[in-house]
């Protein structure tokens, strides 16, 4: 293994392999700090841009890096591999945790078949396309064509979050995300591992095998966990996400050491676990979504330090045919041929062909063949590089545009309500904190308007930061924070019942409105 090279910073002592003093931990610490707020200051950029953070924070190690004005001389791909593979577990476990399983349940089958024959098929094609047109051969074709192959939901949400789609396509995407990351790693493992593959029989059954090894502990670890935090009141609110995230973790190294796929565990365990009635959500919410962004922008400050720029020049048209490609055939006739059998409409299938954006995992993934000593390896990793860079830049910003001019954006729909759960442990009962936003048609119900069930009331309503005891009469406002006592056995109900006012207004459950506000999330 190569080591780090990192430029030493002169403090004004004699040179020379001096241990690590509080005085350069101070001057690393100085450095992440700063790298951290430019990174969350670039978030703000891409919001009105449109352009995917990620390269952005591709951009800023690259600056660090050896061609740039931070002049720090890094080539570990190892560690970069070691530490994208925590920061991918992280960031999957943060998207199980906000996949809605009301809208995946519907895509599971569609996004199954994409995310296994559709991935197939991307790197038949895409191999192909890098053997015949640039020359590689058919190893490294088919280790390029693997590694392109899987999307990147942060990076597609990202730039579609400003506008609300159809829940088929928020389903099928996010949930294909989730499950094509298994058989890809699995693909470029094998085709980077020394030998030929004799049985291409024996690949697809040991795919299959280490998928429901995958899937049965992620499912296993996620109902226990979130059946463990429903029952046990811990001590402080706090501990709660600190909690989930450690399950999530446990789920992925749980598969791995049995011979699965880790990372198909931690999005299922995740996923289960969001969609089931934690306490505290909101607060593991947003910490898994900050862990999220913190993964997401180590990892790509870490690529973009690996990445020797003047050493591109010789990659950039390869990696935009392979890349045309990957966009232009491959993406979309493997989305053509998983989804025409589920008769989804060709707006959607336009959509998702032109939506599957390229992230994190790619150029990970490209830091197995650089490890395992693959010939041309490091010409890999520049291409999938420069393929993600550019094509993210053309996709990413004209997202947006498809969307609008394919007409999928859904209309105005009633904003769904927070509510947070604390278990109260003694008196058998849940105090629900109940927050009504923005376009939400619980503004203007009276409480005896809600008919929450027995067992269950509004005790309290906090109006522009004045508290008052609320009577049958008093009406709701948007804004307002509620305080719901609810007994164990009507909790559920209680909540469902609040969810749907919010959906449905005071009608909720008449004019085909749900009456039980359906998923949670």
């Amino acid at each position: 293994m190569r080591r780090t090279r990192l430029r030493r910073v002169r403090t004004g002592a004699r040179e020379g392999n001096r241990p690590l003093t509080v005085h350069h931990l101070n001057q690393l610490l100085l450095v992440c700090a700063l790298v951290l707020l430019i990174a969350v200051a670039a978030v703000r950029i891409s919001s009105r841009t449109g352009l995917p953070s990620l390269l952005i924070y591709l951009a800023i190690g690259v600056a660090m890096g050896q061609d740039g004005i931070g002049d720090i001389q890094f080539d570990n791909a190892e560690l970069v591999q070691v530490i994208g593979y925590a920061a991918l577990v992280v960031i999957l476990a943060e998207g199980g945790l906000g996949t809605k399983w009301k809208e995946a349940r519907p895509a599971l089958p569609a996004a199954s078949a994409l995310a296994l024959a559709g991935v197939a098929v991307s790197v038949g094609v895409t191999a192909a396309g890098a053997h015949y047109l640039t020359g590689l051969e058919w190893r490294q074709a088919l280790i390029v064509g693997a590694v392109v192959s899987s999307t990147d939901a942060a990076a597609v949400f990202s730039v579609l979050r400003r506008i609300p789609l159809p829940a088929r396509i928020t389903g099928t995407l996010e949930a294909e995300s989730g499950f094509n990351d298994a058989p890809v790693v699995i693909l470029v493992v094998a085709f980077s591992a020394a030998g030929p593959i004799e049985h291409w029989y024996l690949l697809v059954g040991e795919i299959a095998l280490e998928l429901a090894i995958g899937a049965a502990i992620g499912l296993a670890v996620g109902w226990l966990g979130s059946w463990g935090l429903r029952h046990v009141a811990l001590p402080a609110s706090g501990l709660y996400p600190i909690a989930v995230m450690a399950i999530a973790v446990a789920a992925y190294a749980a598969g791995a050491m049995a011979h699965g796929s880790g990372f198909l565990a931690v999005y299922l365990a995740a996923m289960v676990m969001g969609n089931s009635r934690l306490p505290h959500w909101p607060a593991t919410r947003g910490f898994a979504d900050g862990l999220g962004w913190l993964a997401q922008i180590g990892m790509f400050v870490l690529l973009g330090l690996l990445v020797t720029p003047h050493e591109l020049g010789d990659d950039i048209l390869p990696a935009l045919l392979i890349g045309l490609v990957l966009t232009m055939v491959a993406r979309p006739l493997s989305v053509v041929l998983c989804l025409v059998p589920f008769r989804v409409p060709w707006q959607e299938q336009a959509l998702m062909s032109w939506a599957g954006l390229r992230g994190a995992v790619p150029i990970i993934l490209a830091t197995i063949p650089m490890v395992e000593g693959v010939a041309d390896s490091r010409r890999i990793f520049n291409v999938v590089f420069v393929l993600v860079v550019v094509y993210t830049l053309v996709q990413g910003p004209t997202l947006p545009w498809l969307a609008r001019k394919l007409r999928l954006g859904k209309g105005d729909e009633a904003a769904d309500l927070g509510i947070e759960s604390a278990p109260l442990e003694r008196l058998r009962g849940h105090l629900l904190s109940v927050t009504i936003p923005e376009g939400s048609r619980m503004h203007g119900v009276e409480i005896s308007e809600l008919r929450l069930p027995a067992g269950s009331a509004v005790t309290l309503i906090v109006r522009d930061g004045t508290s008052f005891v609320p009577l049958p009469t008093t009406g709701l406002r948007r804004g307002d924070e509620l305080l719901v006592v609810a007994t164990d056995p009507v909790r559920d109900a209680a909540e469902a019942r609040l969810r749907a006012v919010g959906h449905g207004g005071k009608l909720a459950g008449w004019l085909g409105t749900p009456a039980n506000g359906g998923n949670r999330r």
